[in-house]
């Protein structure tokens, strides 16, 4: 993969500075997604729950084919099939990216829906959930960190820090999206829901 000379464009300050990049984009993605789901940014159009269940049906779709791909990328590089483990890692990233914009379109312009169920249940499916949006958010800056540095950099380059950050990245954002997928089959397929406009501040899958 080709790469930018350091210094001499944006892609060649990425190159130089990826923690700096990673902080920043961390940051504004932390900010959009607080600000849709706390201050009710009005940047989304209005959707009913039907188009919310949609929404959510296609997220969980995609979070099921993002993990697959995280696993087989973490395959392929311990086997070293580099290009295979890139395009896996490159297509997983990009789902998420859909998945981000999807998400925020459900919340924001949808609402969220409160489990229904009964006691043991609804505690055991808040403990997944508030596992799996802590996992989300650690997840975020080792990801981009290491997309960063898979895009910037050619196989020869390769810091060591990308295979030390890259494990721990695979398996919090494995679990954190199977939990996600689980948390979405008992609100919607298991259990039942109350469905909630926009604006309230604890969001679900």
């Amino acid at each position: 993969m080709a790469t930018a000379t350091p210094g001499s464009t944006v892609a060649g300050a990425v190159k130089e500075h990826p923690r700096a990049w990673t902080a920043v984009v961390t940051v504004v993605g932390y900010a959009l997604v607080i600000g849709t789901l706390y201050l009710g940014l009005p940047i989304y159009p209005e959707i009913g729950l039907g188009t919310v269940n949609l929404l959510s049906h296609a997220i969980a779709l995609i979070n099921s084919v993002t993990v697959v791909l995280l696993l087989a990328g973490y395959y392929w590089v311990r086997t070293g099939q580099i290009r295979k483990h890139r395009i896996a890692m490159m297509a997983a990233f990009s789902l998420i990216v859909v998945f981000l914009v999807l998400y925020l379109l459900k919340t924001g312009g949808g609402g969220r829906k409160d489990f229904v169920g009964p006691g043991l249940a609804y505690g055991g499916y808040l403990a997944m959930l508030g596992i799996h949006i802590l996992l989300s958010i650690l997840s975020v800056p080792l990801v981009v960190y290491n997309v960063t540095i898979g895009l910037t950099h050619d196989d020869d380059e390769i810091p060591d820090t990308h295979r030390r950050v890259g494990k721990v990245a695979v398996a919090v954002w494995s679990v954190s999206l199977t939990l996600g997928v689980a948390a979405y089959v008992l609100l919607n397929h298991v259990y039942s829901y109350e469905f909630v406009r926009a604006g309230a501040a604890l969001v679900a899958l």
